[in-house]
């Protein structure tokens, strides 16, 4: 998942006891657990928190979920009805100007959500096991995702992708968020995945084929400089879970999903 770093980043999140940390646009970035200069948060304890905030529970066939009544969902909701307001304002105002608005989605744990890997695997990461998970297209959508892809579409807002899933991965992803709802815009010319084999000529500055120096910033940034400068969109929300989905510019609102369980620098 695009180099986690994930019990170093359990160790940087803060705990979340139910409350709300997370709001549109924004998140409590570089809070620390330390409850002493010397000593950092307990693990234990934090995998307790997010297993509150998550509302964490395994369903009848072991896969773990987490709960639509959790802090998680709560935090999600609040976001939602921001960024549907964002995104109906937006879409007027371009449409008026003959702009052409566009929205750019994150896909892992802004679309699909990984916390059954995350449990499974305690929070480790694998090459492995984790293409043998997002192969097997069975992820649930974040919550209210699927439903706010949809009502972009609804308002005229061309729908488009960025995910750092490799390009072998694109047949899972499709099939995947075609499950959850998110049936828009599938194809190749909306959905932007890491090809490190054969990278795009607009990445040219950190990407040649056979060599991939691109940060994920980098990366990110470059396909929605993409959209804007050459496909000619006007991007009026950029949505993901990490820093790095909304760093480097190229959106007009960036609204960042809460995950307290792995850092993508």
């Amino acid at each position: 998942m695009h180099k986690p770093l994930r019990i170093a980043a359990i160790a940087a999140a803060c705990a979340v006891t139910g409350a709300a940390l997370y709001g549109a646009g924004a998140a409590t970035a570089g809070q620390s657990t330390a409850n002493s200069t010397h000593e950092p948060y307990n693990i234990g304890l934090l995998v307790k928190d997010i297993d509150t905030y998550y509302g964490t529970t395994a369903d009848a066939n072991g896969v773990y979920q987490a709960s639509p009544d959790s802090p998680y969902a709560q935090d999600l909701a609040r976001i939602d009805a921001v960024a549907r307001k964002q995104i109906d304002q937006a879409a007027r105002k371009a449409h008026h100007r003959g702009e052409k608005p566009a929205v750019v989605f994150d896909i892992d744990d802004t679309l699909l959500l990984s916390l059954d890997y995350e449990k499974r695997y305690n929070y480790t990461y694998n090459s492995t096991t984790w293409a043998d998970y997002v192969n097997k297209a069975d992820r649930p959508g974040v919550f209210g995702s699927a439903e706010l892809v949809q009502y972009a579409e609804s308002k005229g807002v061309e729908v488009f992708y960025n995910s750092g899933l490799s390009e072998a991965q694109r047949t899972a992803a499709v099939e995947n968020l075609k499950k959850i709802g998110a049936d828009v815009n599938l194809d190749a010319d909306h959905m932007f995945l890491k090809d490190k084999a054969n990278p795009p000529a607009y990445l040219s500055a950190c990407a040649t084929p056979g060599t991939w120096t691109c940060t994920t910033v980098q990366y990110k940034s470059g396909t929605r400089k993409h959209i804007e400068d050459d496909l000619g969109y006007e991007i009026v929300a950029n949505f993901g879970d990490q820093y790095s989905d909304l760093d480097g510019g190229y959106a007009d609102k960036t609204f960042k999903l809460p995950n307290p369980t792995y850092f993508v620098s």
